[in-house]
C-alpha cells in the first residue's frame, strides 16, 4: 500500500491546464494559422468549386443572378474549347522547362558555397533576380528580345544570325517567356540550396573522401540526399510557379502573339473572368479548380513520395 508523507498534503493541486500543458500549448500556437487558412484558402477553394456549378456574370449574388448548369462549364471546357487546350499544352511546357531550375541552381549553389575572394559579390549577382518583380523581369526581356535594338539579336548578330522577333513569332514566344521566368526562378532555388549546403553533415563528406568518394560521385551519393529537403520544397515551388504564371504573360504578350499562341490557364481564367469579352465567373471558376487539381496532383505526389522516404528511412 503506498504511503504519503505529510508534506504531500500541502502541494498546490495542479489545474486541467497544467496537466495537459505539453499536449494543448502547440495547437495554442497552431489553431491561429490554421483558422486563416481555412478561411483565406480553403473557403476560397470550396467557394470556387460551388461557382463553376453555375453561369453567373459576376453581378449581383448567386443566388438571385445566377443559373445553375451543374457540369455543363466543364463539357465546354474540356471538349469544346480550342483556347483552353492551346492554354493547357503551354502550361505543360512551363512545368517542363520551368524544371530546369531546380538543377541549375543547384549547380550555381554549389559554385557559391566557396570560400574565395569576391564571392560575396557573385552571390549578390546571382541573388538579384529573386528581389525584383516578375513585372521588371518581363519589361527587361522584352528590351532584350526587341528585334531592332534588342541586346539578344545584338549577340546572334555577332555570329552571322539574322535578327529574330522571339515575342511576334508564334512558335518561339513561349519560349521566350519561359527563359524570362527561368532567371528568378533559379535564384530562388539557388538561394534554398545555398541554405540546405549550410546543413550538410562535414562528418559524411570527410568519410566519403576518406572512401575515395569525389566529383559527381561526391555530389550524387552524399551531398544531393543530404538536400532532399531543400528539393522537395524547390519542386513544390517551381511547379506551382510554372502552372500560375500570369505577370510575364501579361507583361510580354499579354497572350498573343494571335490571339493566343501563349495563353495560359492563369491568364485564360483572367480573360474569361474581367477580361474585354470576359464577366463568365461560372467559366473562369470552372478554369480555376482544373487548374488546383492539376496542381494538387503534382503536390499530393511529391508529399506521398517524401512521406515513403522518411517511413523507409525510420525501417
Amino acid at each position: 500500500m503506498a504511503t504519503t508523507t505529510s508534506s504531500d498534503h500541502h502541494l498546490p493541486k495542479q489545474g486541467w491546464y497544467k496537466r495537459n500543458e505539453i499536449a494543448i500549448t502547440p495547437w495554442l500556437f497552431l489553431i491561429p494559422g490554421m483558422l486563416m487558412f481555412a478561411i483565406y484558402v480553403i473557403y476560397p477553394i470550396i467557394q470556387s468549386f460551388n461557382i463553376s456549378l453555375y453561369k453567373w456574370n459576376g453581378l449581383g449574388t448567386l443566388a438571385d443572378n445566377a443559373k445553375y448548369v451543374g457540369l455543363a462549364n466543364y463539357e465546354k471546357l474540356l471538349f469544346r474549347d480550342g483556347k483552353f487546350e492551346t492554354a493547357l499544352i503551354n502550361n505543360l511546357k512551363w512545368l517542363i522547362l520551368y524544371l530546369l531550375a531546380i538543377p541549375a541552381g543547384l549547380l550555381i549553389a554549389i559554385f557559391l558555397n566557396q570560400t574565395v575572394r569576391g564571392i560575396r559579390l557573385y552571390k549578390s549577382m546571382f541573388f538579384f533576380p529573386f528581389v525584383i518583380s516578375q513585372v521588371v523581369v518581363g519589361l527587361v526581356f522584352t528590351w532584350f528580345y526587341d528585334p531592332q535594338y534588342g541586346l539578344f539579336n545584338g549577340i546572334i548578330g555577332i555570329f552571322g544570325i539574322e535578327p529574330v522577333n522571339i515575342l511576334g513569332d508564334r512558335n518561339l514566344a513561349t519560349y521566350g517567356v519561359i527563359a524570362a521566368g527561368l532567371w528568378p526562378q533559379t535564384a530562388y532555388c539557388m538561394i534554398l540550396y545555398l541554405t540546405g549546403l549550410n546543413a550538410v553533415d562535414p562528418e559524411q563528406v570527410e568519410a566519403a573522401r576518406l572512401d575515395g568518394a569525389k566529383g559527381h560521385k561526391m555530389l550524387w551519393y552524399v551531398i544531393i540526399p543530404q538536400l532532399k529537403p531543400a528539393t522537395f520544397i524547390a519542386f513544390v515551388v517551381t511547379i506551382i510557379g510554372a502552372l500560375r504564371s500570369f505577370d510575364l504573360i501579361s507583361v510580354m504578350t499579354n497572350g498573343g502573339p494571335f490571339g493566343k499562341s501563349t495563353l495560359v490557364l492563369s491568364f485564360y481564367m483572367y480573360e474569361k473572368a474581367l477580361g474585354e469579352f470576359g464577366l463568365k465567373m461560372g467559366y473562369a471558376a470552372a478554369i480555376a479548380v482544373v487548374l488546383f487539381l492539376i496542381m494538387l496532383v503534382f503536390i499530393g505526389y511529391f508529399l506521398w513520395s517524401m512521406y515513403q522516404d522518411e517511413k523507409a528511412a525510420k525501417h
